[in-house]
């Protein structure tokens, strides 16, 4: 089997990781041959109208597959989680979207370190929403790095990295499993070559360095003053949330579908202009969104049509006021 070390028999692992992107992850490791003696999930949380409690993505893989599994509050000062590692003595501890900063004393615990897979190329994107911000910002080409953690914010030494091509109107919610799947491949690369001693550590350049720090529901908001084309990109990269937001006559409106349009008429940033059943928004260097599908504040989502035979905007109107 892939995962059969250099001792011969499979190397042992600790997983660590809760979001849907950190479950092909998991499963490949599975279906290579390694050895997942414990998996670390974060906790069940409410969720819904009846607040029931919710295993993660990578909790009902475990379950699934039979995997020990361990959901810790903290992990920092836990005995009992360090007990856990203590005894499995893994050769590494994989992490992926766990959602905890790895203590020192887990970084030092396995001989080949703490590896993550990171969905950006590092040291591009360091932070929490790399695949969002890649998007956002109209990256064409983005990719998955394994890196073996340290104590800084993805500052660790690059193992593997692989590209791929972002679509022109991908969102984010598509591009997240096309680069799990390919994290998964690279991450059985990276360990196999961890375990042959065939793997060259790299150092990140912090000169290159740019953050993806976590989404808040601001960066929703439209920026009129930006071009149609970088406000799109925010719209593919704020998928599902925090999304893409507005206000009209001072409530607020939510759009659900748009395109970047650019052989308009002149039309100032955040003006209205209606052709038809067709809604377009101004933007910067004379450029306009059309505005397929809105949901205006406490209704369901609705063509642009029948938003401007409900609403019939008027000459000279402008959203986000």
């Amino acid at each position: 089997m892939v995962g059969i070390g250099s001792s011969g028999d499979p190397m042992d692992l600790v997983f660590c990781g809760t979001p849907q992107f950190a479950v092909p992850i998991l499963e490949k490791l599975v279906e290579s041959g390694f050895k997942v003696h414990l998996v670390l999930t974060q906790p069940d949380r409410p969720k819904g109208r009846g607040l029931e409690l919710v295993a993660s993505p990578v909790k009902q893989s475990a379950l699934n597959h039979g995997l020990p599994i361990y959901q810790p509050e903290k992990i920092k000062t836990n005995e009992e989680l360090r007990a856990k590692l203590d005894a499995i003595s893994p050769g590494a501890i994989i992490v992926v979207g766990y959602g905890r900063i790895i203590p020192k004393w887990m970084l030092d615990l396995p001989k080949h370190g703490n590896i993550n897979l990171h969905a950006s190329l590092l040291p591009k994107y360091r932070g929490a929403a790399p695949i969002q911000w890649a998007i956002a910002n109209g990256a064409t080409v983005t990719g998955v790095t394994t890196m073996r953690i340290d104590e800084g914010l993805d500052t660790g030494d690059i193992l593997l990295q692989r590209e791929l091509t972002v679509a022109p109107d991908e969102i984010s919610e598509g591009l997240s499993p096309r680069l799990a799947e390919i994290g998964a491949e690279l991450m059985i690369e990276t360990l196999c070559g961890l375990e042959s001693s065939a793997m060259v550590p790299k150092k990140q350049d912090d000169s290159r360095a740019t953050l993806a720090p976590i989404l808040k529901k601001e960066d929703g908001r439209i920026a009129f003053s930006r071009t149609a084309q970088e406000i799109y990109n925010r719209f593919r990269g704020f998928q599902p949330w925090p999304g893409a937001f507005t206000s009209f006559r001072s409530k607020n409106l939510n759009i659900m579908s748009m395109r970047p349009v650019f052989e308009t008429p002149a039309i100032a940033p955040a003006e209205i202009l209606v052709r038809g059943n067709r809604l377009f928004a101004g933007c910067a260097s004379q450029t306009a969104i059309e505005l397929l599908e809105v949901q205006p504040e406490g209704k369901k989502r609705i063509p642009a049509r029948d938003f401007v035979h409900g609403y019939r905007p008027q000459p000279g109107e402008a959203l986000g006021i």
